[in-house]
């Protein structure tokens, strides 16, 4: 069975483009189009990674890993901040959030693959 990943992005090529990446590598992409959307599926889902955008209306990604992170089911789950917002304080306040890693978009299909197997391998192993 593939492993479920929640991709939370309010720009829709974004959230498409990943869910393409993550198909062809092998995974299978749960999506959501905001922190909202996002909280509700995951009353319902337990993904195995779960990756955010910083910049969405209403919540923003930092606010919604606070939230994934407070949360007992999704506690441990790994989170992959993906944003256009690469500056010192945004990777700062991702990390201190509870994310496990903050990457830069655009990004490469290789580059996000690796990246999510890696973060799924050591969760896999810090069990």
């Amino acid at each position: 069975m593939p492993k479920r990943i929640l991709v939370v992005d309010d720009e829709v090529g974004a959230l498409t483009l990943i869910g393409i990446m993550l198909e062809r590598g092998g995974f299978e992409a749960l999506k959501a189009q905001d922190a909202y959307a996002a909280l509700e599926l995951l009353k319902s889902e337990t993904p195995d990674l779960i990756i955010l955008d910083v910049m969405m209306p209403g919540m923003d990604g930092i606010e919604l890993c606070r939230h994934i992170r407070a949360a007992p089911a999704t506690a441990k789950t790994p989170v992959l901040i993906l944003s256009a917002r690469g500056d010192a304080q945004a990777i700062h306040q991702g990390m201190e959030a509870g994310a496990n890693d903050y990457l830069l978009k655009p990004i490469l299909n290789h580059d996000l693959i690796t990246k999510i197997r890696s973060m799924l391998d050591e969760a896999e192993n810090a069990k």
